[in-house]
C-alpha cells in the first residue's frame, strides 16, 4: 500500500514555487484546521454533519443486540436469529433500489426529493423501532409478533434514508466555498464512521446498563430500541432544516446549463480567494 502511493504528492518545493499566492496565504489555505473551520462555519454543512452522526448512531445501535433479542425473547435458534441480519440487509437493499428508481424516473419532481426521502426514511425507521419496543413486551408476555416482517421494514426504511442521504451529500459537497468539497466530504465521512463504529458498542452498553439497574431482558432491549427511535426522530427534525434541495438545484443548474451558473461560480470563486467572505457567506 505504501509503495502504491509513494510520491503521489509530487515535489513540494516546486509546488510551492509555482503558486501565485503569497507564502502566508498559501500556508493558510493548506492548513487543515483552517479548512475544517471554514467548512464547519457553513450552516447546512454543520447541520448535515450532526444529522449524519445522529442518524448513523441510531442506525447501528441495534446491530449487536438484534439477534440476542430474537433469541432471548422469542426463542429463535442461533440459525434463525442469524437469518434476521439477512432479512434486514435485504430490506436495506430494496430501500436503496426503490429510492434510486424513483429518483431516476421522477427526477425533478417532489417525490424524488432527497430531503423528503431522508425525513420519511428516518420517521419510518423510528416507527419500525417502536414496533420492536412493543415486540419486546408482547414476547415477554408470551404473545407472538411478526419479528421478521418488522425487521424487514426497519431495513427498508434504513436503506431509503441512507441512500437519500448519500445523494444529498454528493450534491451538498459543492455547496459553499469552492475548493473545499473534499473537506466537507471528509467531515461527513468521519462523522458517519465514528457514529457507526460507536453505535453498536453503545447499544450493548445501554442494554447491559438497563439490566444492571433491574430491567428484565425485554425491558432492557426495549429501552435501547426506544432510544434509537427517538434518535431517528431527532435526525428527521435536523434534516428538515437543511437546504438539501437547494443544493440539488444548484448542482442541476451547473450540470445542465453552465452559462446560467456564472453569478454562482463568481461568488464561489470570490469566497474561495477571500477567507473573510467565506466565513460570512451563510
Amino acid at each position: 500500500a505504501i509503495s502504491a502511493i509513494w510520491g503521489v504528492e509530487g515535489d513540494a518545493k516546486n509546488s510551492a514555487a509555482s503558486g501565485a499566492a503569497p507564502e502566508g496565504v498559501a500556508t493558510e489555505r493548506r492548513s487543515f484546521v483552517f479548512a475544517l473551520r471554514e467548512a464547519w462555519a457553513d450552516r447546512d454543512a454543520r447541520h448535515f454533519t450532526i444529522f449524519v452522526f445522529v442518524s448513523m448512531l441510531a442506525y447501528s445501535a441495534q446491530d449487536l443486540i438484534l439477534e440476542p433479542f430474537a433469541g432471548s425473547i422469542f426463542g429463535f435458534t442461533p440459525g434463525e436469529s442469524t437469518k434476521l441480519s439477512g432479512v434486514q440487509h435485504g430490506g436495506v437493499f430494496i430501500g436503496m433500489l426503490l429510492v434510486a428508481v424513483v429518483g431516476t424516473i421522477f427526477k425533478g419532481k417532489a417525490i424524488a426529493s432527497p430531503k423528503r426521502w431522508i425525513v420519511g426514511g428516518c420517521i419510518a425507521s423510528a416507527l419500525a423501532l417502536a414496533g420492536l419496543v412493543a415486540a419486546g413486551f408482547v414476547g415477554a408476555a408470551g404473545g407472538t409478533w411478526p419479528v421478521r416482517e418488522n425487521v424487514f421494514l426497519l431495513g427498508l426504511a434504513n436503506g431509503a434514508f441512507s441512500i437519500a442521504a448519500i445523494a444529498a451529500m454528493m450534491s451538498m459537497a459543492s455547496q459553499g466555498v469552492q475548493g473545499r468539497e473534499g473537506v466537507r466530504m471528509g467531515l461527513w465521512g468521519a462523522s458517519q464512521a465514528i457514529a457507526f463504529g460507536g453505535g453498536g458498542m453503545l447499544g450493548t452498553i445501554l442494554c447491559d446498563a438497563a439490566r444492571y439497574i433491574g430491567a428484565g431482558p425485554a425491558g432492557a432491549y426495549s429501552i435501547v430500541f426506544a432510544l434509537e427511535s427517538i434518535a431517528f426522530v431527532v435526525a428527521a427534525m435536523i434534516a428538515m432544516g437543511i437546504a438539501v434541495d437547494r443544493a440539488q438545484g444548484k448542482a442541476d443548474v451547473l450540470k445542465d446549463s453552465p452559462d446560467k451558473a456564472g453569478p454562482l461560480m463568481t461568488t464561489r470563486q470570490t469566497r474561495g480567494h477571500n477567507p473573510a467572505l467565506a466565513q460570512s457567506g451563510d
